[in-house]
């Protein structure tokens, strides 16, 4: 049995548009920024949250839940460019802006998009971006929170 090693083996577009987030197409994902090399090794986060629903009754002696509703804590660190197209990130994904976010797990980053990868998709309103604090001996960054405004598509497949 052999672990699945991430390293250089995930890749995030961010589309404009997307026609259907359950099967974005490979021109849709082409014509997507393609932000992965700007984005810190710890700087994908896409936790999903469930909520607890309570189901127990007042002859309960015990504290019963089950699953309610998803959620998902999403922001993006990003390194800064010294260019407009390096700091590409940093001038588009300003607060309020909106389009998905597609993310490819476990697949060399190089790549191409091809019909019939996994991937996810997640439609995005972005918040206010933060410059985060500057530290000896690190690259600029900022972190641009991201809410999901719609049910994500988690199991997609490319068209």
């Amino acid at each position: 049995m052999a672990d699945l090693i991430s390293d250089g083996k995930t890749r995030v577009v961010w589309m404009a548009t997307c026609a259907n987030i359950n099967a974005p197409t490979v021109a849709e994902l082409n014509a997507g920024a393609d932000y992965t090399r700007r984005i810190t090794p710890d700087g994908l986060k896409l936790d999903p949250t469930t909520a607890d629903v309570d189901t127990s009754s007042l002859a309960s002696k015990f504290d019963t839940k089950t699953a309610g509703r998803v959620g998902f804590d999403a922001e993006l660190t990003f390194k800064r460019g010294d260019n407009p197209t390096d700091d590409a990130p940093y001038t588009t994904l300003k607060y309020g802006v909106s389009g998905f976010l597609a993310v490819r797990r476990g697949v060399e980053f190089t790549t191409a998009w091809t019909t019939g990868q996994k991937l996810e998709v997640y439609p995005i309103t972005c918040g206010e971006p933060a410059n985060n604090s500057p530290a000896a001996n690190e690259v600029m960054k900022f972190t641009s929170p991201m809410k999901v405004t719609d049910t994500p598509a988690t199991a997609a497949t490319v068209a």
